[in-house]
């Protein structure tokens, strides 16, 4: 039986169609059909050229009902910042230890935030950093004296986003079990983050196309008419 229901709701979903954002939510959380809290996720084709570096489209944005995920941070700072790291909840806090621990292959955090003095240290680890989208930069916000200000953020829901070499920016933007409406305030606090930062450089249409989808359920089109104005 619930693999019949399974195939009646997918098939309601038109790979051709552009729904109202509601309605996009609503049927992604339909078609979501996991033992566990699925995340929901959203993908923003843009219309600029990421090998350019003027198009680069990068940032940060408090999400106003957070992700829903726990997120691990780690904060490698001098030792007069860690208490405040501490008390601010960061998961790890640390220097050189954790210095050794990354060089020898560990990366089980979800964000690393460091001070500018320290970044100079983090350079040998650029390979392993890097391609994990963890290495901390001061464009969005994990390089900073404020360790303890911006673990706070992060831990509230600020995300970070950057364009990838299709062109796309991914996030997540909360959980399958969020009310409708907060999803929805979710997807436009990204938007109006991602609209702000339109390159100068880029011309013509700006975001492409918008799509919802769980982890794992198929994608739904949103009407991208919904960036128009902000």
């Amino acid at each position: 039986m619930a693999i019949q229901k399974k195939a009646k709701h997918t098939a309601a979903v038109s790979s051709k169609e552009v729904y109202h954002l509601s309605e996009a939510v609503q049927m992604v959380q339909k078609n979501t059909f996991t033992k566990f809290d699925a995340s929901m996720d959203v993908a923003i084709r843009l219309g600029v050229d990421p090998k350019k570096s003027d198009q680069m489209v990068r940032g940060t944005v408090s999400l106003p009902h957070g992700t829903g995920k726990s997120c691990r941070i780690l904060v490698l700072c001098t030792a007069d910042k860690e208490q405040e790291a501490t008390q601010a909840g960061a998961d790890y806090v640390g220097l050189d230890d954790y210095i050794e621990k990354i060089a020898a292959g560990w990366t089980d955090v979800d964000v690393i935030i460091t001070m500018p003095t320290v970044m100079v240290k983090l350079g040998k680890l650029g390979k392993i950093l890097g391609p994990r989208g963890l290495m901390p930069n001061p464009r969005v916000g994990t390089v900073t004296m404020d360790v303890a200000k911006m673990v706070k953020e992060v831990k509230s829901g600020k995300v970070s986003f950057k364009v990838d070499k299709y062109g796309i920016v991914h996030s997540s933007i909360g959980r399958v079990s969020f009310p409708q409406e907060k999803i929805v305030e979710n997807v436009m606090e990204l938007l109006r983050a991602i609209v702000k930062l339109k390159p100068a450089s880029s011309k013509g249409l700006y975001v492409n196309s918008i799509s919802l989808s769980s982890t794992m359920s198929r994608g739904v089109f949103v009407d991208r008419s919904i960036a128009v104005g902000l």
